[in-house]
């Protein structure tokens, strides 16, 4: 089994601080089913390479088992597949060689841990009986680049076809934690959940660990802070594969999910940080943040606009788990509320939100959700329109958007790549084209006054950048002026005489 960790980001060497492996070493791992190499097949300031090499031993795999399945043929414990896909074993022994890389700690390079840069991850044989196309719906919402080939059965025989394998390569700019708790969660998902050791309920913790859920408070073992689970299209597929389909653990695993997302970026509709208070307390007193919280603050902020603009249809988009929505449906105004997401997950926690009162359990019975269904609160049952919610994205376009005299962008660009802003901007200002737009996003200039928040770091380990208040203004200044609106600029939470405001908020008018 062989992964490949490929780095042009200069000098590349500094891939080795990264890894916490000396390019100039080779260096052995005893695992109880084999052993695991490190070394760098090439290493130079332009280019390094890292590879990990899995060489399993077949009688030390039985040796380490308390029980043995009964086999389809007498070999079966000595020939198979295990000592050349990368398997359950393989991501066993990449959680232990490189454990301290996928937390994202490095004492000598604390500011590379935390910078994306460019990688290269090949594995020459990953097995995925549902093909390429789920490698792509699989590593693509995470910002990778993927080239997933067949491996054929014998490549002298053509005529016998593919193999349930992939040659599999990923290419992206992103931190290095990120991408090794990437392959940790979702390679035992392509493989089916076949593991090779007793999956109980710890596998739970693994999984939320790897992808970024808080447990319990611990510390993060498995990539602290990744936090790309909750919000990923396929999380229940991946989920239910990694727990090995065992139900009783897949359901306790998506509710915690649900309740991550729910907590860190929808209910509280703010950063990590901000919702937990490990990076939301502000040390200076001048900017202490009294009730009502920021996020009340900022979607009270988004309310006041509404109302000056004499609006009477919003579309939010980017609704998460409907924090704006509950507040839009009590405005008796509005003709027309429309929630829109990308994740199916976080719509439904908005629908059961809206569905309170509904019924006597308070909502739990609410009916399913599916795209386009409207939702509304029993004592909502007067209002002149319910909220329509909606699965989409705001970088495709789509005619449901249209027709609202006003969008919003609550927390939400700092979510996308750079490289997709220009196909929001096209959606959203071009397409749809409401007369208002609302958009609010973190200053990065603020981040100094929350108590242990890094220097430079983000207020949420998914946001692709912070802006400062100039490179804001610069970006709406642009966008107004290349779709014919004008913006003005409102502060939303304290301001600090040098810093600013926490959030930053940019509304547009045709």
């Amino acid at each position: 089994m062989l992964l490949t960790i490929t780095t042009t980001a200069r000098p590349a060497t500094d891939l080795g601080h990264l890894l916490h492996k000396h390019p100039d070493k080779a260096q052995s791992f005893e695992q109880s089913f084999g052993t695991a190499h490190v070394f760098y097949p090439e290493a130079t300031e332009e280019r390094c390479t890292a590879a990990l090499l899995l060489d399993v031993d077949p009688q030390a795999l039985l040796r380490s088992r308390t029980s043995v399945s009964t086999p389809d043929f007498a070999l079966a414990q000595y020939v198979n597949d295990r000592p050349y896909a990368s398997s359950s074993l393989f991501t066993v022994a990449l959680g232990r060689v490189l454990r301290t890389a996928i937390r994202g700690a490095s004492e000598l390079r604390p500011e590379l841990a935390r910078t994306p840069i460019p990688l290269v991850l090949h594995l020459p044989a990953v097995p995925c009986r549902p093909g390429p196309q789920k490698a792509r719906e699989l590593f693509e919402p995470l910002g990778w680049t993927v080239e997933a080939e067949p491996v054929p059965l014998d490549p002298g025989l053509p005529g016998w076809g593919a193999s349930h394998y992939l040659s599999l390569t990923l290419t992206g700019t992103l931190r290095l934690s990120e991408a090794l708790s990437h392959l940790y969660v979702l390679l035992p998902a392509m493989e089916g959940g076949h593991k090779h050791y007793w999956v109980d309920s710890t596998e739970i913790d693994k999984l939320l660990r790897a992808g970024g859920a808080p447990v319990d408070g611990t510390e993060n073992e498995e990539g602290e802070g990744a936090g790309w689970l909750a919000g990923h299209p396929e999380r229940g597929w991946i989920t239910r594969r990694y727990l090995a389909r065992r139900e009783r653990y897949v359901r306790t695993a998506l509710a915690r999910l649900a309740e991550s997302e729910d907590r860190v970026e929808t209910e509280d509709g703010a950063g990590a940080g901000e919702a937990n208070g490990t990076a939301g307390v502000p040390t200076d007193p001048a900017v202490e943040e009294r009730e009502p919280s920021l996020a009340e603050q900022r979607a009270g902020a988004i309310m006041a606009v509404l109302a000056a603009e004499r609006a009477t249809s919003v579309i939010d988009l980017g609704c998460g788990g409907g924090t704006l929505l509950e507040r839009l449906v009590r405005d008796r105004t509005l003709e027309r509320i429309t929630g829109v997401d990308v994740h199916l997950a976080s719509l439904e926690i908005a629908h059961r939100k809206l569905c309170k009162g509904c019924h006597p359990d308070g909502g739990r019975r609410h009916r399913p959700l599916f795209a386009g269904h409207t939702a509304g609160r029993g004592d909502q049952a007067a209002h002149k329109s319910r909220p329509e919610l909606l699965l989409g994205s705001v970088v495709y376009r789509d005619r449901r958007f249209h027709g609202h005299d006003v969008a919003v962008l609550m927390e939400v660009v700092e979510h996308l790549d750079p490289s997709r802003l220009s196909a929001m901007e096209n959606v959203v200002f071009g397409d749809a084209a409401p007369r208002v737009v609302v958009v609010t996003t973190p200053n990065i200039e603020y981040n100094r006054h929350y108590e242990g928040l890094a220097e430079g770091a983000f207020r949420h380990a998914d946001h692709r950048f912070e802006w400062t208040r100039a490179e804001f203004a610069a970006w709406a200044d642009r966008v107004a002026a290349e779709h014919g609106y004008t913006v003005r600029y409102l502060p939303v939470g304290p301001e600090h005489p040098e810093t600013g405001a926490p959030t930053q908020m940019g509304v547009f008018t045709k």
